[in-house]
């Protein structure tokens, strides 16, 4: 049962409004745009759907919207969506919150044009910057775990990001923009025909950052590019080509004093705590439908991965650096049959993927004056040099039944396979505990014997869809979610003898949800669930001797409320709100020699409240639009024992577009325009009560000017 409480909010919530659903044409003022029913959707099932056929609570932003934000990072996009929040810790790194905590946990699956950007067992919180968001077609979040055609990691949600589609006509773009702290960006496209039944497109996203914190800078560089061919009236394909380039310098939080008095600081100069990041991802899709009931689609894909991170939270008892690497070849089969006269859709298919990993990791030597790093050089030891190649079979089904009219009903099961084939490169000679410079006292870098690893799991899905009339929508799902342990979990044991019996999370998600449209001027959407997370990886002490086990157990509540208001020709205004109780059910936590249990506390950095609102006003002839945008993050504890606190914070934002001509466009955007000091992420270890803050971007202005001809 959902709180007093919670419930109140939920009645609070029938004045609310949220996200931006992108609008293809100005609006007339005799003419309203569509039911956000009719909104189409690819995420659930690889193919366009409506959302009125689908058991879920999606959050979109379109073409049109993306380019009205122009985000300098993710979270100046996602942000809107109700239940939806990513936060900033330094160039475009982030880590995560939907329906869970602030965290750098596998609980979230990241996609480009369905594809995960990275196999099982490699999830990176910051993944989101491998993929150019600013320029997508589309980005579509799946709130809660995804439909029986996704496997690991999809327990919070799943982004997914949709290349732009060449057009049939030749369109170019160039984009340039700047901003205070030495930031530069420039945006490049191309699209068109290349033959009668062909279209290409590219582009080219360069950035530079110098960033508010001392040393802080971020730069990027980014190429993807699409090529459709129609090849007969049945048989058509999709390639995308997507590289980036991420160079990331090391931001560090700051205690209270500086927080407050001097939020440029940044302990970390030079070098230390990098992060490099190379990706590659290649794919080509394969679509043939003989007729209107049967669909097969073959997706090829491999991937190419390095990064070199130094981990500045290690830096104080075990400092490193360490590489990275994975290729994969992998392939995406699925078939679906409609039987017109029973109203069954029938989807099956396969995902395997094949990728071999190697982990290097070398123990360094960090400098420092006074409070700030400043250089490190290697010690000459190697703590970790493995091989883990990872083979994972995924077959799945899921049956869509319209018995009557109104009525859709859904069922699915995935079964996932994995292998993974461990070889230590290290010689036996090299001893796993022992006094390394340059820390006084004992480091443990266990290691695993040469071994294979594998595990196996079952997620089954329900769903049931009700169209209560042309304009009111309702569904109720079930869904069983995982994430498999990461390599790292399983092969870098640090102080741990060993991990490699570690299983998979498993996640339970039930949710009801309504949406629909009322007199044609609002659109609604209410989604209320209820999540609980088993076989939670812990860490105990036992005997004196440090395990880790899956023991854990939390739960996960909350209710997301999205509508919109179309007031005139002119004036728009949306609302995102969610509130949410996470709590551990069972959860150990070692604190100091010995284990605490918090069972019964709030879990921490999982904010109670969250909010968006923007209210927008467009010229009837679209030469000019400005929006004024309100973001707010509510209170969360800070620590597993509830005894610290960050209170929240509220933000407003402004953006603004002027038409210049046809083809050139200026626009401008104004953040955090009252110039408040706010914190990312705050946080502190049990029974160390200073928090540490990751100061918020001050008072930032950027102009910039879109040619498009």
């Amino acid at each position: 049962m959902l709180s007093r409480r919670l419930l109140l909010y939920i009645a609070c919530g029938a004045t609310t409004l949220t996200p931006i659903f992108s609008r293809a044409n100005p609006v007339e003022a005799t003419h309203f745009p569509p039911s956000l029913l009719e909104e189409i959707i690819v995420t659930s099932t690889r193919e366009a759907r409506s959302r009125n056929e689908l058991p879920e609570s999606v959050g979109v932003l379109g073409r049109e919207a993306m380019e009205n934000i122009m985000p300098s990072h993710p979270a100046e996009a996602l942000n809107r969506l109700a239940g939806v929040h990513v936060n900033n810790v330094g160039g475009e790194g982030h880590m995560t919150a939907i329906r869970q905590p602030l965290t750098t946990g596998g609980v979230y699956l990241f996609l480009e044009d369905g594809i995960p950007t990275r196999p099982t067992g490699f999830f990176n919180h910051n993944g989101l910057y491998e993929i150019d968001m600013t320029q997508a077609g589309q980005v579509e979040v799946t709130r809660g775990p995804g439909s029986a055609l996704y496997g690991s990691d999809a327990i919070g949600g799943l982004i997914n990001s949709l290349t732009r589609a060449p057009g049939q006509e030749r369109e170019i773009g160039l984009t340039l923009e700047t901003s205070e702290d030495d930031r530069y960006r420039g945006l490049f496209s191309i699209s068109g025909p290349i033959n009668a039944q062909g279209r290409a497109g590219v582009q080219i996203n360069l950035t530079d950052n110098g960033g508010f914190r001392d040393e802080g800078d971020y730069s990027r560089a980014s190429v993807t590019a699409r090529w459709d061919q129609d090849w007969s009236e049945t048989f058509s394909s999709k390639t995308v080509f997507a590289w980036s380039a991420i160079d990331q310098s090391g931001v560090s939080g700051l205690n209270e004093h500086d927080y407050k008095h001097n939020r440029s600081k940044n302990l970390y100069h030079g070098d230390v705590a990098f992060r490099e990041v190379r990706s590659l991802r290649l794919s080509t899709e394969l679509s043939w439908q003989p007729d209107d009931e049967r669909l097969w689609t073959l997706t090829a894909f491999a991937r190419d991965n390095r990064m070199d991170l130094m981990p500045f939270w290690m830096l104080s008892y075990d400092p490193n650096e360490y590489t990275t690497e994975f290729s994969t070849l992998g392939l995406m089969a699925k078939h679906r049959r409609t039987f017109s006269d029973v109203n069954i859709d029938w989807i099956s298919g396969v995902d395997v993927d094949y990728t071999p990993s190697s982990y290097k990791e070398r123990r360094i030597i960090a400098f420092k004056q006074g409070d700030i790093f400043v250089d490190y050089q290697r010690s000459g030891r190697v703590n970790y040099d493995y091989d883990a190649d990872q083979l994972t079979v995924s077959p799945y089904t899921q049956v869509e039944w319209q018995p009557i009219e109104r009525l859709r009903l859904s069922a699915g099961v995935r079964y996932d396979h994995f292998s993974i084939d461990y070889d230590d490169n290290l010689a036996a000679s090299v001893p796993e505990v022992g006094i390394f410079a340059p820390t006084a006292f004992p480091s443990r870098h266990y290691r695993p014997d040469d071994q294979r690893v594998t595990f196996d799991q079952w997620s089954p899905k329900l769903g049931l869809v009700l169209d209560i009339n042309e304009h009111h929508n309702a569904y109720i799902t079930y869904r069983h979610a995982f994430r498999a342990p990461t390599a790292g979990q399983l092969f870098r044991g640090g102080s741990v003898a060993d991990t490699t019996d570690l299983r998979p999370v498993t996640a339970i998600s039930r949710e009801i949800g309504l949406r629909g449209q009322i007199s044609h001027w609002l659109d609604y959407d209410l989604a209320i669930y209820d999540m609980t997370i088993e076989d939670d990886i812990v860490s105990v002490i036992t005997d004196d001797t440090r395990k880790t086990l899956n023991s854990g157990e939390t739960r996960h509540r909350g209710v997301e409320v999205t509508l919109m208001a179309q007031w005139s020709q002119g004036w728009s205004s949306t609302i995102a709100f969610s509130h949410s109780q996470q709590e551990y059910k069972d959860f150990s936590y070692i604190c100091g020699n010995a284990t605490c249990n918090f069972a019964g506390n709030d879990i921490p950095r999982a904010p109670e409240t969250m909010g968006n609102a923007t209210l927008a006003y467009s010229a009837a002839d679209d030469i000019w639009r400005a929006e004024l945008e309100w973001e707010y993050l509510g209170r969360y504890y800070t620590d597993e024992t509830n005894t610290r606190e960050y209170g929240g914070h509220s933000l407003l934002n402004l953006r603004g577009k002027y038409q210049l001509s046809d083809t050139l466009e200026l626009y401008g955007r104004l953040q955090n325009l009252t110039d408040r000091r706010y914190s990312s992420y705050t946080s502190n270890q049990v029974g160390v009560p200073d928090l540490e803050y990751r100061p918020g971007q001050p008072r930032t202005a950027t102009v910039g000017i879109r040619l498009v001809f």
